[in-house]
């Protein structure tokens, strides 16, 4: 049995998939399997995998079930220790995995371990080294756009890994549950780090495990879609983690966000995908409440011990996003770091 299981999921990828396979084939760490979930691709991607990497484990969907359910059926086959999410899209240095078995070696309480994610095209600069969430619900990508240096260059707590790149322990897994199916895609991993919080796991931030990433390439041009799945799972993820006593402690930060987030995506003409995605959450929330109260109960971590690890407030971030789209300036920012459309 392989130590770390890699799980792949692909959807018309072909054109990613010699660069991502090739690079895994070069780890200097070998005891692992690779698994690419084809979630019924049109392009050939499935017989491209079967002559050319014969070595990997090809599971072929017959259908698109989007990241997390890719991810899924992935995760029942997979036999490691550690479970790596790899995006298609994304090309391993040599040493990654050899990295990622050394930090779990190192930090034997951590339950998920965070990737240096490096822009494809611009390999000194920093896309994501993990995220922070604020007391509001909103997220931070640590690094987005600084050069690499110093300041990202020592392992660090952090509140959870980018899910392009992330390696979970098994035995965390079979304590808190994988992704959440009904997320599709977007904020699954979020939710994930958000639950192994509650429960008392950390996430490490390992800097030598670095990944280059083509930045949003696999995730497609729909924003239409982005905008409901971004802006219905946000939603998702607060209800179902957030402790009451956060909620009530940062309404204003939230009200402040969620008014934000209206007039921006009105701004940007996502209006109806954005009004779409809230009721949605509408129409689930009686499954939500269920899975809260389940979270909730579970959980080990207090809310003053939650409130000292998330920031007090990333609604500063929020506000420059909010003032450029209101200037226009926004569509002046590099193709290559700029946010997916349906985030705020």
């Amino acid at each position: 049995m392989s130590e770390i299981s890699v799980i792949i999921v692909n959807w018309n990828g072909e054109h990613f998939l010699a660069g991502c396979l090739s690079a895994l084939q070069r780890q200097t760490f070998q005891d692992f399997e690779t698994i690419l979930v084809d979630n019924g691709s049109n392009d050939g991607s499935a017989d491209f995998v079967r002559t050319q990497f014969p070595e990997v484990k090809l599971l072929a969907l017959p259908e698109n079930r989007g990241f997390t359910g890719g991810n899924i059926a992935g995760y029942e086959q997979a036999r490691g220790d550690l479970v790596v999410l790899l995006n298609n899209d994304a090309e391993a240095h040599p040493n990654w995995l050899a990295e990622i078995q050394r930090a779990s070696r190192a930090y034997p309480k951590a339950g998920s371990f965070a990737s240096k994610m490096m822009y494809y095209y611009e390999r000194g600069r920093i896309e994501n080294c993990g995220f922070d969430l604020g007391i509001a619900g909103t997220t931070l990508d640590l690094g987005r756009d600084e050069l690499d240096g110093p300041d990202w260059n020592h392992p660090r707590n952090v509140f959870g890994a980018c899910g392009g790149a992330a390696a979970y322990r098994r035995s965390m897994l079979d304590d808190i549950g994988f992704l959440d199916r009904d997320f599709f895609l977007i904020y699954e991993d979020v939710d994930l780090s958000f639950r192994a919080q509650l429960r008392g796991y950390e996430c490490v931030y390992i800097p030598a495990a670095v990944v280059y990433h083509r930045y949003r390439a696999s995730i497609g041009k729909a924003p239409a879609r982005q905008v409901f799945f971004s802006q219905r799972n946000i939603e998702f993820v607060y209800l179902k983690n957030m402790p009451l006593g956060l909620i009530l402690g940062s309404a204003a930060e939230r009200l402040v966000y969620e008014l934000g987030a209206v007039l921006y995506f009105v701004r940007k003409g996502a209006g109806p995908a954005f009004l779409r995605a809230k009721l949605d959450v509408v129409r689930c929330l009686p499954r939500i409440l269920r899975q809260r109260k389940e979270i909730q109960k579970k959980r080990k971590a207090t809310s003053s011990q939650l409130k000292a690890i998330m920031q007090k407030t990333l609604l500063s971030d929020k506000w420059k996003k909010f003032r450029s789209a209101w200037s226009g300036s926004d569509q002046k920012r590099s193709s290559q770091s700029e946010s997916v459309p349906g985030e705020y």
